[in-house]
Parts: structure tokens; sequence; C-alpha cells
């Protein structure tokens, strides 16, 4: 990117993690929405914890879905925001969602860039499946990489993959998914040694964990909790060894990290 290219700098970022994927990301004079879960229960998972008050996100200029299973595009969350703020989404979901009543689903391929105000806003590729069980379609999987004040790697939901090193230099936070909501992991997930190699090939300035801790199946997480509470601690260690140059962050939800 040229400088005339480059959107205008604002000063400050602030990232505040709501829990799993759901990240509010303030950059660049814009408020940037992630996979957005507000309630306390989807489907057959319950939230550990309720998001503050304070954390929850105010009026949103955009909302980025990474792709379409039930953890991570939520229609009664969705619907609660209102139609007002565009849905940036994969390929495939657009129609979907338009047939669900969220008008505003507009598709970006990856690779692809969007404006919102001083913000640019580009689809990386992510290793996941995009089917939306159990009978809605099969769309594509993304990241996005966010450039405003600062440069914000969101990785939604994904394996490891080799064009993680070329996502772009100089990102400056990476929110990077480290487990997910039960005991163990299917494929398609990064859990946190794997989460640390991911970090070593992008070497953000600091690494921040999510996609952990926040959701369980009813019954589970009652007695041993350690699926709840470890992996981010683990990908830490992790990190320490194999993105050693790489500041990590363990967030609790509704947390606010800063970027000066």
């Amino acid at each position: 990117m040229n400088e005339a290219d480059r959107p205008t700098e604002h000063g400050t970022s602030s990232v505040t993690w709501l829990g799993h994927s759901t990240t509010l990301i303030r950059t660049g004079g814009q408020h940037l929405l992630t996979d957005p879960i507000l309630r306390r229960r989807v489907a057959h998972l319950q939230r550990r914890r309720d998001i503050r008050p304070a954390a929850q996100p105010p009026q949103i200029d955009v909302v980025l879905l990474s792709h379409l299973h039930l953890d991570h595009a939520d229609l009664p969350t969705l619907r609660r925001l209102g139609d007002s703020a565009p849905l940036i989404v994969p390929q495939g979901a657009a129609d979907w969602l338009r047939r669900r009543g969220l008008p505003h689903a507009e598709e970006i391929a990856i690779g692809e860039t969007r404006l919102i105000g001083n913000t640019r806003v580009r689809a990386v590729s992510a290793m996941h499946s995009g089917h939306r069980i159990p009978f809605g379609p099969t769309t594509e999987t993304i990241g996005f990489v966010i450039e405003g004040s600062h440069t914000i790697y969101f990785a939604g939901d994904t394996d490891l993959f080799d064009d993680m090193a070329t996502l772009g230099a100089e990102i400056d936070l990476g929110l990077i998914p480290v487990w997910g909501w039960g005991r163990t992991l299917g494929t398609g997930h990064l859990d946190p040694e794997r989460a640390a190699r991911a970090v070593g090939l992008i070497q953000p300035r600091l690494a921040v964990p999510i996609h952990w801790g926040t959701f369980h199946p009813y019954g589970t997480g009652l007695r041993d909790r350690r699926f709840l509470t470890e992996p981010a601690r683990q990908f830490a260690d992790f990190a320490r060894a194999l993105a050693p140059d790489v500041h990590i962050h363990i967030a609790e939800p509704g947390d606010e990290i800063r970027l000066d």
C-alpha cells in the first residue's frame, strides 16, 4: 500500500474482547464488531460469564462475519443490532442472511478490500469448514486485516496455514483463536501450540488469545473447568518459545486493550 492509499490515521485504537470471537474494534474513528454473540445461550451452549454492561457495544459502523457457524453468526444477535450497520460477510453468505431479515449483508472475496470511513478492511484466507449445520449453505471462511490507526488481524476461526506469514507487514495486534467451546477440538481449529506457531508466522507486535473460555455445552465445566481456563495460559507458554518477540496479553471478556 502506498501512502496515497493509506487510510487517514486517528491516533489510538482499542479492542474490547466480549468473549469467544466477538470483539469490538475501535480504530481510524470507526467501530467494527466481529462475529457477534451477545446472548447468554446459543443452541446447546451457555455463556460462562455475562458481559459487563459497560462493555456492551455502542452504535457500530460495520459487522464483520468470518463464517456462518452458529457460534460466529448468531441470528438473534445480528437482528438485535438492527439493520442500519452493514454486514461484511464471506462469499456465499449474503443471500442466506438477507432471507433471514438482514438486508445489508455484503459479500467480500479473499483479497478484496472495503473502506469503512477512514478504515480499510481486507478479507484474508482461513482454513476452516464453512458449512452452516444442519441445512444451511457452505460458504468461504475468512479472516480480516483491519487498517486504521493501527493494523489489526482478526483470524476468525482457522487452522494453521503457511500464508499466515504473508498477511502483511507490521501487524500491531493479532486476535488469535486458541481453543473452542468443548473439551476437544475438531479439525480446522488452532489449539494452544498451533496458535503459538501461527503467531510465529504472523509476527504481530501484540497477540491476544480469543475463542476460548466463553461458551460450554450444558452440563460441562461444572467440576472440571480446565478446558475453560487453561488454553490461554498454555498458548502464552508455547508462544514464549515459538514466538519470543511477540508480546502476549491474556484478556478476560469485557477487557479493553489499548494501542497507542
